[in-house]
């Protein structure tokens, strides 16, 4: 079984460390005998977006917007270098509903699939998100897939940055806070870390839980399981609810008209 775990972004050149320690994470909670790849969608026009806006803490999901062709286009390739699924890496699910449209692997988006998990295992679900602009955002995204009313808030730890690693106990003891607001403020009996550069990449779910008392699920760990019994089991999203034409990644490299 190949899996690939396709990123947000292009991947910066410097950052080869941390993808090989992202990499190793991702496969740790892979079954045996799962191939799991972290790969990156080509570099394209607008991508520096999403730097421009993390520099200033306000990520909205503009950049995702941006490089939703791109994710695309890296989900095609995937299908055809004989991948069995793909997972978007980002808690939002960024491109996940335009890319069930290009394949007929499953495509996994974290944020859909954790949240069934934890309306499976609880009735009130409490949400934290890295930064004030993701609330809206997810907001908007849960509300298109109906699951608004499982969720009981989502609260803003307050935490971003490319220092994240450097700053981890600070990360804690915020992420700590939240979801003890959350639990006391909204009664959720569970909690799911959106962030995943933050949870689990920099701080451990498992260690958050025993600090606040509930689930708190690793988001990561769960999609990944998820694509592995999709695969294992045939399963793929509907051709009814998402129809599908023969592409090839060269269509989404050529002009209309050229």
């Amino acid at each position: 079984m190949r899996i690939m775990f396709l990123n947000q972004a292009p991947m910066n050149p410097l950052a080869q460390a941390s993808h090989e320690r992202v990499q190793s994470l991702l496969r740790s909670y892979a079954s045996p005998g799962t191939k799991l790849d972290l790969l990156y969608p080509d570099d394209f026009e607008g991508a520096r977006v999403m730097r421009a806006m993390g520099s200033q803490s306000v990520l909205t999901g503009l950049h995702h917007a941006l490089a939703t062709a791109t994710l695309i286009r890296k989900t095609v390739w995937a299908e055809q270098n004989g991948y069995d699924a793909v997972i978007q890496s980002n808690t939002f699910d960024p491109g996940v509903e335009a890319g069930r449209l290009a394949v007929r692997i499953p495509v996994i988006g974290i944020l859909r699939t954790t949240v069934h998990a934890a309306a499976t295992l609880s009735d009130r679900i409490g949400i934290t998100v890295p930064l004030a602009g993701h609330v809206p955002y997810t907001w908007r995204i849960l509300r298109s897939y109906g699951l608004q009313d499982f969720v009981t808030d989502i609260q803003a730890v307050g935490e971003y940055g490319e220092d994240m690693d450097a700053r981890k106990d600070q990360l804690f003891t915020h992420a700590v806070e939240t979801m003890q607001a959350v639990i006391r403020d909204t009664r959720a009996e569970c909690i799911i870390p959106l962030g995943g550069a933050l949870i689990p990449y920099v701080v451990d779910p498992a260690d958050l839980q025993r600090e606040v008392g509930v689930p708190v699920l690793n988001t990561k760990a769960i999609t990944i399981r998820f694509a592995e019994t999709c695969v294992g089991l045939g399963m793929s999203h509907s051709p009814i609810t998402y129809p599908s034409a023969k592409l090839s990644v060269e269509d989404f490299s050529a002009y209309a008209f050229r």
